[in-house]
């Protein structure tokens, strides 16, 4: 999984259930900007990535995908106001029963 351009921090990776990694980025950048840049990341090193969830407008917004590259798949949620923008990212090496990625653990 690529790092999102402009990341100011990173947290992770811990373990999750599944045997699945969870990181969270901080990234100085507009959310709808940085979350729609790092979707076309993903697709640019082969990841396909369905939309789940998005939202914009009055500076803040965010979106939630699932992406898979072959048998890996991951989940991403990210959003934030402004110029901050939060991205929480869990990815297993193949999709879990339940592929849950609390943004908080």
């Amino acid at each position: 999984m690529p790092t999102p351009d402009k990341t100011k921090n990173t947290t992770g990776p811990t373990g999750i259930a599944d045997g699945g990694i969870h990181l969270r980025f901080v990234v100085d950048g507009a959310p709808v900007a940085t979350v729609d840049a790092y979707k076309a990341a993903l697709q640019g090193k082969g990841w396909e990535v369905t939309t789940i969830a998005s939202s914009g407008g009055g500076g803040g917004g965010g979106a939630t995908y699932t992406a898979t590259h072959g048998d890996a798949f991951s989940v991403i949620d990210g959003g934030g106001y402004e110029n901050s923008t939060f991205i929480s990212l869990c990815a297993w090496g193949s999709k879990p029963v339940e592929p849950n990625c609390n943004r908080d653990g």
